[in-house]
C-alpha cells in the first residue's frame, strides 16, 4: 500500500513555511490580530506560609519523612456543574504521591486541619503591590477556592483572594491595564509524572504568592516581553518578593483574530515570552486554516465518531520495533480512522511540529501513554508499519487507502481513552482553536497540558471569614510606598545621572542604598550623584561582604567622598577600612617609587610596544597604589615616565 498522497490545500498559509521568530513586523502581527495578556506569579518574602505557621522558603531535594497517596475526584460547583478541567484530570486516573518533610508541612496542607488566619505580612505585601500597580484596593478581602485536580495541591483546591482591581502601568505612549492582583497559596513542586503516577514535593506548598493579571493589551510578542519586565521590576521595587530560581513564574494568554484565548503556563523566563507567543500565534492561524479546509470538505462535528478498531491481529509479527514490543507485552493495538483529514495531519503548526502532535499530546496527557512515539499514522513519512500491514489495518477499518488512520497501543483502558481523545481533538479541529492550557517547551514551542479552566472551578471558602481592611492599615501602607521604576528614572535624570547608569540603577537592588546616600551629598560636593551611582553598580571589583549593608559605615564613607578625603576606587579596594587619599605631592612620590621598582624588577622582559609596555607597568604598580591615588593620575604619570625614559 502506498502512502496517501497529500490532498491539495486551498489556504496558502498551510502550504508555506511558518515565519521564523524575529521576522514578522508589527504590521504582520496586527494582520494576525495578535493579542496577549500576562499573569505574573511572584512569591512574597515572608517568614511563614499563608494559612499556617510552617516556615516559608525552605527546600529539600533529596529527603522526605513520609509519603501520602491520593486520588482526585471532581465535585459539583455551586451551579451544579463540573469544571471541564476537573473532568479531564479525572479521566487520567492518576495516583498522586506527596513527599512530606516534617519541617515544612503540617496537617493543614493535607486538609486534615482548618486554615489559620491569613498571614498579615503577606497581606500587607500584596496590598503594597496593588497600590504600586495603581489598583483600587478592596475594602474587604474575601477568600475563595479554586479547584486544582492535577494534584499540585493536596486539598484539590487553592485558597485565593483578590486584593486589588483596575490598575495600570505606563508603557510608552499608552498604558497597560491591570485587571486584578490576587494573594494566593503556591502549589507543590512536581518531581515526576510517568504513566498513571505523579509525584510532588510539598515544601513549596502554601507559600504566599501574588498573581498579577493584565488585560490583553500587548499587540506584539516584543511588547509582551517588555511589559513583563516592567511588572518584574515593579514587584522587586517593593522589596517584598523573593528572587531566584522558581520565585517568579509567568503565564501568557494569547489569541489571534478568529481564535480563542490560549494560556501558556509556567514560562520560566521572560526572555522566552516573545518566541513562545509568536509560535502560539502561528499555531492558532494554522488551526484556523485547518478549520477552513474541513469546512470545505463537509466535515462536521457530528460526522466524527469515536470509532476504535482492534488491529492487534493485523500487526502481529510487525518489524516496527515499538509496536512489536508492545504486542509482545500483551498490549492492545487500536486504529482510529479520520476520514476528511487527508493532507492535514502533516500541516506545520509550530516550528518542527505538525498538526499530528495535537493528537499525540492529548493521548500522552489524558490516556497517559507517555512513551514516545505513542501513535503512528498511515500518512506519516516516518518508519512505522509496512505497506502490507497498513493495507490490513485499512481493510479492518473499512476505509480507503487515502484516509489517514491513527494507530495507538497500550492497555485496553488506555487505548480506549486515547481513541475518545483523538475523536474529541478531531471535533475540536472542526471548531477551530480549542480552549486549552498549554505547556511551555524548551525549544520555544508549546504542548497540550489540560483543558482551559472555566468559572465553574471557583467557589467561596467557608472556613475563613472576610477580612475587613481598616482605613488606617491601608493609609499606612500607602504612606510608605517606594518610588516606582519610572519614578526612579525621573529622579535620576533630575540628579543628572547618565541614561545608561540611570536605566540600570532604577531597577537594581542597590537603589535603596543610593536613595539614602544621595541625600547626604552636600551642595557643591566633589562627589556627584553620577559617581555614586557608578560606584554602587561597579562590577569590576569584588565587593567585601562587610561593606554591603547601609549604616554608619556608608554614611561616613560618603561624607569622606564628598569632602575629597577618599577616592571612589578606595571603597572596594580593601576588606578592612577605606584607605585615605594622599595629597598630590605624596601621590607622585609614591608613584615614582613604584614605577622605578617595577622597571628595575622587570628589566629586559618588558614589551617593546609602547602601549603594551605602559599597560604592563600599570598592572605592576597599581596594587601598591590602589585606593590611595586616583587611577587616572597614575596612568598620566606612568606615561610621562616612559616618555622621558625614551627621549
Amino acid at each position: 500500500m502506498s502512502l496517501p498522497s497529500r490532498t491539495r490545500l486551498s489556504d496558502p498559509w498551510l502550504l508555506q513555511p511558518l515565519p521564523a521568530w524575529g521576522t514578522l513586523t508589527d504590521d504582520d502581527y496586527a494582520a494576525l490580530g495578535f493579542r496577549c495578556g500576562l499573569e505574573i506569579h511572584q512569591q512574597l518574602l515572608t517568614a511563614r506560609k499563608l494559612f499556617c505557621r510552617c516556615p516559608a522558603g525552605r527546600y529539600h531535594r533529596d529527603r522526605h519523612d513520609a509519603e501520602i497517596l491520593r486520588h482526585m475526584r471532581p465535585t459539583l460547583s455551586e451551579m451544579g456543574e463540573y469544571d471541564g478541567t476537573a473532568l479531564m484530570e479525572f479521566k487520567t486516573r492518576k495516583e498522586i504521591v506527596y513527599l512530606l518533610d516534617r519541617e515544612t508541612v503540617c496537617t493543614y496542607e493535607m486538609d486534615d486541619a482548618p486554615p489559620f488566619e491569613m498571614d498579615d505580612v503577606a497581606l500587607d505585601g500584596s496590598l503594597l503591590m496593588a497600590m504600586l500597580l495603581g489598583c483600587n484596593v478592596v475594602s474587604e478581602v474575601h477568600i475563595t477556592r479554586k479547584q486544582y485536580l492535577d494534584g499540585s495541591i493536596p486539598t484539590g483546591f487553592q485558597r485565593t483572594a483578590i486584593v486589588g482591581t483596575d490598575g495600570q502601568v505606563p508603557f510608552g505612549s499608552r498604558s497597560v491595564r491591570i485587571r486584578q492582583i490576587s494573594l494566593e497559596e503556591d502549589s507543590c513542586r512536581e518531581v515526576s509524572d510517568r504513566g498513571h503516577r505523579r509525584v510532588y514535593r510539598t515544601d513549596r506548598l502554601g507559600m504566599p504568592l501574588i498573581e498579577t493579571v493584565t488585560d490583553p493589551d500587548m499587540r506584539t510578542p516584543q511588547e509582551a516581553m517588555a511589559v513583563g519586565q516592567i511588572l518584574r521590576w515593579l514587584a522587586r521595587s517593593g522589596g517584598m518578593v523573593r528572587t531566584g530560581a522558581g520565585a517568579a513564574r509567568q503565564d501568557v494568554n494569547v489569541s489571534v483574530t478568529g481564535g480563542t484565548r490560549i494560556e501558556i503556563k509556567g514560562v520560566p523566563s521572560l526572555r522566552e515570552v516573545g518566541r513562545l507567543t509568536h509560535n502560539e500565534a502561528l499555531r492558532q492561524r494554522s488551526l484556523l486554516g485547518i478549520r477552513g479546509e474541513l469546512a470545505q470538505r463537509g466535515v462536521t462535528v457530528e460526522s466524527i465518531t469515536d470509532r476504535l478498531v482492534d488491529v492487534s491481529t493485523q500487526v502481529r509479527g510487525t518489524a516496527c520495533g515499538f509496536i512489536a514490543q508492545a504486542v509482545a507485552q500483551g498490549a492492545m493495538v487500536g486504529a482510529c480512522p479520520l476520514p476528511g483529514f487527508q493532507g492535514l495531519l502533516e500541516v506545520s503548526t509550530q516550528p518542527r511540529t505538525s498538526f499530528l502532535k495535537e493528537f499525540s499530546d492529548r493521548v500522552r496527557v489524558i490516556a497517559c501513554l507517555d512513551q514516545l512515539p505513542n501513535l503512528v499514522v498511515s500518512s506519516q513519512n516516518a518508519p512505522s508499519l509496512s505497506s502490507s500491514e497498513w493495507e490490513r489495518v485499512a481493510k479492518a477499518c473499512g476505509t480507503g487507502a487515502d484516509v489517514p488512520v491513527i494507530v495507538v497501543w497500550g492497555s485496553r483502558a488506555d487505548v480506549e481513552t486515547a481513541a475518545r481523545e483523538i475523536a474529541i481533538r478531531a471535533r475540536d479541529a472542526v471548531l477551530g482553536v480549542p480552549n486549552e492550557t498549554r505547556q511551555a517547551l524548551d525549544d520555544g514551542t508549546n504542548g497540550f497540558e489540560r483543558i482551559l479552566p472555566g468559572a465553574d472551578r471557583m467557589y467561596p471558602d467557608t472556613d475563613l471569614p472576610p477580612i475587613p481592611l481598616a482605613d488606617a492599615r491601608v493609609d499606612g501602607i500607602a504612606a510608605r510606598l517606594p518610588l516606582r521604576p519610572w519614578e526612579r528614572l525621573e529622579k535620576l535624570q533630575a540628579l543628572q545621572v547618565g541614561q545608561d547608569l540611570a536605566g540600570r540603577l532604577c531597577r537594581h537592588r542597590a537603589w535603596d542604598l543610593f536613595e539614602h546616600l544621595v541625600e547626604l551629598l552636600p551642595a557643591g560636593s566633589r562627589f556627584s550623584a553620577q559617581q555614586l551611582a557608578s560606584l554602587l553598580l561597579d562590577r569590576s571589583t569584588p565587593r567585601p561582604a562587610s561593606l554591603r549593608a547601609a549604616g554608619p559605615w556608608w554614611d561616613a564613607t560618603v561624607a569622606d567622598l564628598a569632602a575629597g578625603r577618599v577616592i571612589p576606587e578606595a571603597v572596594w579596594a580593601s576588606e578592612d577600612e577605606v584607605p585615605a587619599r594622599v595629597d598630590d605631592r605624596e601621590a607622585r612620590r609614591l608613584c615614582d617609587e613604584a614605577v622605578a621598582a617595577a622597571l628595575a624588577d622587570g628589566g629586559a622582559t618588558w614589551p617593546a610596544d609602547e602601549a603594551r609596555h605602559e599597560h604592563a607597568l600599570m598592572g605592576a604598580v597599581m596594587p601598591h597604589l590602589r585606593g590611595r591615588v586616583p587611577g587616572h593620575l597614575v596612568r598620566q604619570w606612568v606615561g610621562q615616565t616612559l616618555k622621558e625614559a625614551r627621549s
